[in-house]
Parts: C-alpha cells; structure tokens; sequence
C-alpha cells in the first residue's frame, strides 16, 4: 500500500503542484479503485471526485494498463476535465455529438491502439453502434461512470440513455476497475447503485455540509417580483454566478430582461447552437458576463471555482437536485450567495416531468405490439401509426432497449426475443417517491430551523451540524426581499411586451401514404402574444377560453397594439380567423379585433366536422387531422395579404393548413397571430 501512496503523491503533484496533499477520503478512493476493482463515491460538490479518476489513470497507464473511459453527461464538464487531465500529460480525448464521423474513427483506432489515456464521451455516444463495434477491440484500464445517480431510477435525475451503462458494466471484466461518483445520492440510490457495480463494493461517502454558502428563501409568486428582485440584488453581489429556470422561454426572457436593464447576462439551454453554448461558457468562465441563465443543461459537474452566486428562479422538483445546483457555487472562494424562488407556474412544470419520466402503459404496449407486428420499423414509421408525440414514442424506444425487449439496428427498431413485460408497480413507486420529493421541498419553503442542515439530512447525512450562515440561522435576510417601485415597473413593462416569434412549418408532415413534401408556398412568420395560462394575458385567455366564454376587451385592445405596426409594415389589407363547429369565441374575438384595426374581418374558412385537434399527439395525425379539418368557403376569392387568427397554437398544423387553404382561394401572403402558445414543459 505505500507504494501506491507514494505513486498517488507524485501523480497528485503531477495535476496540482509540488507540495500538495490530498483532501480527507480522496486517497482511500484511489487505493480501493486500485485494489477491490468496484468503487462507489458519494461526496459533496468540490471535493474533487475527478482526481480520484485522474490519479488513478496517471498510475495505471504507467503500469500499461488500458485507456481510462468516462461516461459524463455534460459536454460542459468535458471541456473542464479535458483542460485539467491535459495539464498532467494525459493525453485526452472526448467522444460525442460535436465529433465528425471521421473524428470518431480516427479516436476509436487510436484506443484500439493504445494511443491515448482518457477518453471522455457521453452515454448516447457510447452506445452509438460506432462505438458499440469498436469496444470489443479495445483495452479497458479503468471505466468510471461520473454523476452515478443517473444511472439508478431512484436517482433525481434518472435518464434512459444513462442508465443502459448497467448493462457494459455487467459484462466488463472482473479485473477493471469500476468507479462511480456522484454527490447527490441518498441512501436508496446508494443501495440500488451497490447492486448495480456488483459484489464487494468500496463505497466513499462523506459529509455534504457546505458552510460557505449563504441561504435565502424569497417567497415572491409573481413574475413581476421575482424579475425586480434578481435585477435589484445581483449587482450588489461581486462576481458571476448562475439563475436556474425550469424552462428554456424563461432563461430567454430574462436573460433579455437583464442585458436591456445593463446586466450582462446569457441564456443556457440545450436548444442553443454549439458555437454558442461554448461561447456563453466562455464568456462565464472568464467573469465576462454577470449570469448566465440555464435549465438543468447547467448542472452536473460544472467546474468554476468562483461562482459567487446562485438563484433558483422556480423551486427545483427535490432537495437532491437543488444541492447539487446549489453547490455549483463558493467552490474557491470564502463566501457564496444562494436564493430560492417560488413560482405559481413551478409545480405545474414538475407535475408534468413527473408524469413522464416513464412511458405509459398504453404508449409501452402500443409501441412494442407495432414492432412486433413488423419487421423493423423507423420512428417516422411508428409515428404514423401510433397518436404518441415524436419526444414521448422516443421516451418510449429508450425504455423498450433499456429494458431488453426491443433492439436497434441503424435507423430501424426490431423486437427481441424476450417475453414483454411492463413493471407498472415499480414505476408508479418511483413516481410517488418523486411527490413525497416535491413535498419535501415545499416544507422546506417553510423551515425556521437551518436550511442547510435540513438539506443534507434530507440526503441521509444525519449531521446536527447548523451551517451558521443561512438566513435562518442569522436571523435576518442579507438581502432584503423587499424591491423598490422602479424595478418593479420595469420587469412589469418588460413582461407586458414579450411576444413570441410563430415559425412557419416548410414541409408536410408523413402520413401513411405521403412521404414528407415541401409546402410550396408556406405562411409567413407570425406573432403570439402570450404563454397559454401564464399572467398577464396568457391567464385572461385560459379565463375568456374555459370562464366567460368570450375574449376579454384588454385582449383586443393589447392585441391590436401588438399588431398594428406589424400590420401596416406587412401590407395586410384583411383579417380571417380560425374557425369552430363549437364555439364562435374565435370569431367575435376576430370581429372585434378588425374593427379595432379598421380592417375587413372575412369569413374566409369553414370547418369540417373531424376530431379535435387537441387530441392528435404527433404532426402526422395533427397534420392529417387538420387537412381533414378546413377548406376555403365555396366560391371564395382573396387578394393581398391576410392577417390569420387563432386563440390557442400548439403543433401548428392548424394554421399551416389553413393557411394554405386562404393561399388557393388567392391571398398572397398570411400571417398568423394567436393569443398564446400552449405551455410545453421544457427542462434543458
């Protein structure tokens, strides 16, 4: 054992410096990674769970043992370990999305070679069938799997495509070395993840307490507050730091907010070109900008050593997830900031992933009976036949190879010979445990006692430790939850003027007898003016849809002040509407706006008695749906350019055909507005 110490210090000095020693636990993780082979770690954020991997590659290739593969699931985190292990003379690889074919080819030959130390590369790359194939041929020295608790469906952050690694480590080698880390495990995953890696398990488990990091509970349920206060407080606070929301709309819309009120700041979301993910990085990683405002995408193994703060926008869906956000923060420096906020919209949001963290019975029995029935299907051919959303069918994929019932084969799904079974017990504890979660957060809300000592009980570490520097513990808030009128008429006139872009559709969708086709003429790109539900008029519209029957006035008013600079800069010389074998809501709504406009309103569609759009999941039966739906009325001659109104825009198709429909009767060009956009639930 002493000379593993001895080889451990020198690789230690290798990455850090001479002189330096490691922290407590880090070197009793490297010898047992060296010596009983399976290894578990669950240490808070900044202990320094990556050079428990790092050192052990730097001794194992000296010893001619094989590459060191980690499976991490942030290309953010990539960039980091990559900078640090090439620092020590490792020489580093990473295998993703961002790598061209040859790139690929050209890395895999190299490990089959022997030519490189480390390979970094995410779950989905892993098992690609590029990768797939090649794995046989190549010497494996070490194989760690970075955030464990992806892997167990306990685990907060539980993904399909993460926790398939089960399957490599079960048929890995007894004599390569296993090791998993993690910071956020309580002792359930803990126990799940044991069974996982196999007998004889080492497991590295210290305390979570962070005393450096300051806590605030700030009860504002409105957005108008929330944005007044992040605009009020941040510049007081020195450095950068990072504001979470729980959907990609919201980090867009504040981060606007903030850069139109001088704070510099950068939306972070997985919707986002690579070029600028890697921008923003950079630029936070310098202290460039003064937030960057992120879904959960920025979250896991996140390396900055002095992030001086961090926000909650809306409350995170459990206690495991908003310590490891909370715990990006005061990794290097004395003191950090963090703040929860609390959302009407919040629970909302997580009802939905909560919901949909595993495929239904209905989508799980409809997908397999299809597979089965065929020989080899595409997704495009599933979605023509099953009224499932692309995302939820491919959920439901994921869950079927997970589960050993279905394979893939290049783009084609076949069933395997194993006997289809759905654990619905299981899933629906899974899904309880995520409520009693939730509740464990929103008694949090609540707390007089220490916030910090409440959270990491909550991850089973039993300290009675008080952190001594939360708000509870000082007795006061740092910084006053109270916001001037200024800030708050200013996040007031910023949310009253957020519209949303309408994209228009270029392609038919595939039905069972087309194939997709380009839509010759498409509409033009239109305005909507609110998130269904959401205040202010995202709310007057749920209340005039589903209360009063009718639009309200303000929503005629706002919208023909939206509209009117957009309608005389388009040309648009008519307004037509959407219409309904329901409802004449749409309508008078219609009537209504083009007398406030002064515009001819035109009875220009009719509508065909057909299912209701809102039931068709996927854009092949949306769009099948809609053709089936609308035509011009008999006899109808347009010209110019049409404004085209509905209330509600989900998939689109309703607008697409009929705005196709007002083309062939002559308008030249149609615009669409709606007044809000349903809420789709986006979580990175």
């Amino acid at each position: 054992m002493d000379d593993i110490r001895q080889k451990a210090n020198a690789a230690l000095e290798c990455f850090l410096g001479p002189g330096k020693t490691f922290r407590d636990g880090q070197y009793e993780a490297i010898e047992a990674t060296l010596t009983k082979k399976r290894i578990l770690v669950v240490q808070r954020t900044g202990w320094g769970k990556s050079m428990v991997y790092f050192v052990c590659t730097k001794i194992l290739r000296a010893q001619q043992k094989g590459v060191t593969l980690i499976v991490s699931p942030l290309l953010s985190l990539m960039k980091n370990q990559i900078e640090t292990a090439s620092k020590a003379g490792l020489k580093c690889e990473v295998l993703n999305s961002t790598k061209s074919p040859d790139e690929k080819n050209s890395i895999l030959n190299s490990m089959k070679n022997d030519d490189i130390d480390l390979v970094l590369l995410t779950p989905e790359a892993l098992f690609t069938e590029i990768v797939q194939s090649a794995l046989p041929n190549i010497k494996i020295g070490l194989f760690v799997v970075d955030e464990a608790h992806c892997i167990s469906d306990w685990g907060h952050d539980f993904r399909l495509d993460y926790c398939r690694i089960n399957k490599i480590i079960g048929s890995m080698l007894k004599n390569v070395p296993i090791l998993a880390t993690t910071a956020t495990a309580n002792d359930r995953v803990v126990e799940d993840l044991k069974k996982q890696l196999g007998e004889d398990v080492f497991v590295s488990r210290g305390p979570l307490m962070r005393k450096n990091l300051s806590i605030q509970i700030l009860k504002m349920k409105d957005k108008v507050s929330r944005y007044a206060w992040i605009l009020e407080n941040i510049v007081k606070i020195p450095g950068s730091g990072i504001i979470y929301c729980l959907t990609q709309n919201d980090c867009e819309h504040l981060a606007d907010f903030l850069n139109k009120n001088d704070v510099k700041a950068r939306a972070y979301h997985s919707d986002l070109p690579a070029e600028t993910t890697i921008e923003t990085e950079q630029l936070f990683m310098e202290n460039k900008i003064k937030a960057i405002v992120a879904t959960v995408k920025l979250g896991m193994g996140y390396d900055k050593s002095d992030i001086s703060f961090v926000i909650h926008y809306q409350m995170p869906s459990n206690v495991v997830a908003y310590y490891q956000q909370i715990g990006r923060a005061g990794r290097n420096i004395e003191r950090a900031y963090t703040f929860l906020m609390f959302g009407q919209e919040d629970l909302d949001i997580q009802d939905y992933f909560i919901q949909t963290a595993f495929p239904s019975k209905e989508e799980a029995y409809d997908v397999m009976d299809l597979i089965a029935r065929n020989e080899g299907l595409s997704i495009y051919d599933i979605l023509v036949q099953c009224n499932f959303s692309k995302g939820r069918v491919e959920n439901t994929l994921k869950f079927l190879i997970n589960e050993g019932f279905v394979y893939k084969e290049k783009s084609k799904y076949y069933a395997s010979a194993n006997s289809f079974e759905y654990n619905e017990k299981h899933y629906d504890e899974v899904r309880k445990i995520r409520y009693r979660e939730q509740d464990q957060m929103l008694k949090y809300l609540d707390i007089h006692d220490c916030y910090s000592r409440f959270v990491v009980n909550c991850l089973d570490d039993k300290t009675s430790e008080k952190c001594g520097v939360c708000a509870n513990c000082l007795g006061y808030e740092e910084f006053s939850s109270e916001v001037s009128e200024n800030s708050s008429k200013k996040a007031a006139d910023f949310l009253e003027r957020i519209c949303f872009k309408i994209v228009p559709r270029k392609q038919w969708a595939k039905t069972e007898n087309t194939k997709t086709t380009k839509i010759v003429t498409p509409n033009e790109e239109g305005v909507c003016l609110s998130v269904y539900g959401e205040p202010p008029y995202g709310a007057m519209v749920k209340q005039g849809k589903y209360e009063n029957k009718r639009f309200c006035d303000e929503l005629v008013n706002k919208s023909a002040e939206v509209l009117s600079s957009f309608i005389r800069e388009n040309q648009i010389g008519a307004i037509a509407y959407v219409p309904s074998v329901r409802s004449n809501i749409v309508k008078d709504f219609a009537e209504r706006l083009a007398q406030k406009l002064q515009l001819p309103c035109l009875d220009a569609l009719r509508k065909k008695v057909a299912m209701q759009q809102k039931e068709m999941e996927n854009s092949s039966f949306q769009c099948r749906n809609a053709k089936n739906s609308f035509a011009v009325q008999n006899g109808m001659i347009l010209s110019g350019n049409v404004l085209l109104v509905d209330d509600i825009i989900d998939s689109r198709w309703t607008i697409t055909v009929c705005g196709n429909e007002l083309r062939s009767a002559g308008a030249a060009k149609v615009y669409p507005f709606a007044l809000a956009k349903s809420s789709k639930k986006e979580s990175d």
